[in-house]
Formats: C-alpha cells, sequence, structure tokens
C-alpha cells in the first residue's frame, strides 16, 4: 500500500557567466544560482548539482557543461534548470544546437525566468517553440549590441591612449601568484640536472591538481605561454 509520500525529483543547476573575470568577482553566479534554488522548491525539485561555468555563450564547447551531461547521464537525472535561457546560450543558434543534444538525450531543460519546459517547447508545440526562439533572439541582439558597445570603447581608449588592455596575463589576478610560483620552481633547471620542458611541468600540474582559468587540464603551450611572459613569473 502507498504511504501516500510521492518521490521527490532531482535536477542539477546550471549558471554560466561569460568570462572568468566575471566569475571571479562573483558577478550573476550567486544570483542565478539562488533564483534556479526557489524555483526548484516552487515546483518540488530537489538540487542535487550546481554547475558554474565562465565560457562564452557563443561557444557549444563548454567544459562544465560537457562535465555535467556526462554526470547526469550517468546517475539518472534528467532535469536541468537554468536561470533564463540566455543563460544556456546568448545565440539563437547555439540555444538551438544545444537545446537539440538535450531533447535528443531525453534531458529536461526548465527555465526559472519563464517557468517554461524548453525542451517540451522545442519537441512539441510550435507556437512555444516560436517563443523561445524570439527570446533566444534578443538575446542574441543584446549581445551583438553589447560586443559593438566593447568593441567601440576600445576603438576610443586606443585611439586616446595608443593601446588597449586586452586579457589579463595569468598571474594577474588574485590566487594565481601560487600557481606561477610553482611553474617558476619547476622550469627552473636542478644543479647538475636537466631543466623540465613545457610538457614535462603541464603533466606535473595536471597530477597535483592546479586549476586553469576554464577549469580545462594545462597543456605545455600554456605553460610556454607563461614561461615566456617573464614579467608574470619574475
Amino acid at each position: 500500500m502507498a504511504n501516500g509520500k510521492s518521490k521527490t525529483k532531482q535536477a542539477v543547476a546550471y549558471c554560466r557567466v561569460s568570462s572568468v573575470g566575471q566569475q571571479r568577482n562573483g558577478t550573476g553566479l550567486d544570483r542565478q544560482e539562488e533564483i534556479i534554488n526557489d524555483y526548484a522548491g516552487q515546483i518540488g525539485y530537489e538540487l542535487t548539482e550546481v554547475y558554474h561555468e565562465a565560457f562564452t555563450g557563443t561557444d557549444t564547447d563548454r567544459p562544465m557543461f560537457t562535465k555535467m551531461l556526462a554526470e547526469i547521464l550517468s546517475n539518472g537525472c534528467r532535469t536541468i534548470i537554468v536561470e533564463r535561457l540566455d543563460r544556456l546560450a546568448r545565440d539563437l543558434s547555439v540555444q538551438l544546437q544545444l537545446v537539440g543534444l538535450l531533447c535528443s538525450k531525453g534531458i529536461t531543460l526548465l527555465s526559472a525566468d519563464t517557468q517554461q519546459d524548453v525542451t517540451a517547447a522545442f519537441s512539441g508545440d510550435p507556437m512555444l517553440k516560436a517563443m523561445i526562439q524570439v527570446q533566444g533572439v534578443f538575446a542574441e541582439l543584446d549581445k551583438s549590441m553589447l560586443v559593438a558597445k566593447l568593441r567601440k570603447a576600445r576603438e576610443a581608449k586606443k585611439a586616446k591612449t595608443g593601446r588597449c588592455e586586452g586579457r589579463k596575463p595569468y598571474g594577474y589576478y588574485e590566487g594565481e601568484e601560487a600557481l606561477v610560483k610553482r611553474i617558476k620552481q619547476l622550469h627552473r633547471k636542478p644543479r647538475g640536472g636537466k631543466r623540465l620542458g613545457p610538457y614535462q611541468i603541464a603533466r606535473i600540474l595536471n597530477r597535483e591538481g592546479w586549476p586553469t582559468r576554464n577549469a580545462e587540464k594545462w597543456y605545455g603551450s600554456h605553460v610556454s605561454a607563461i614561461v615566456n611572459r617573464k614579467k608574470a613569473i619574475s
């Protein structure tokens, strides 16, 4: 005889910001997680995991998104909740690719902002599918306007100062100094020994668990860039 208690539904949260700088500053991720958690409680879901991604919304190749899919496909969870659809992707074409992938895997995507089952909308209702696509169009337009605005600001700064700062070198942000110091230590030639190469150092960093900015493993090219940037390791 049934005990009258329904089994708690499980879901994971996917929170994304567009840059590592935003992730380090806490911009957006905490807010997204809070909104998703509140929405999950309202609809009777328990969040079993929260995935944070600092990766551009114009690319389908994302380390944490890939990790999330691999884990939920193996543990039986079949629901992902995002704050809103542009946190999945800002480009409409990327949205379509990712939602199509989720549909093919039998995974449900819920949007806390619109309270919609996005995958059901894409799969079944033509009108809802069109509405979701319109959301993507506006997100894509907003992204294009932001890119244009930033480009204009960079051009104005370059015209005024003759230069415009780009991506900050590894070692610039708080917490990265220890890793740069470790690379410098590994790269130092031992007395009577042979200096380690970039690929050997990368293997050691991966074995020791040092994180990269994009939560990917270290490669020799990454180490070479830091080693050759003498100011960053001096």
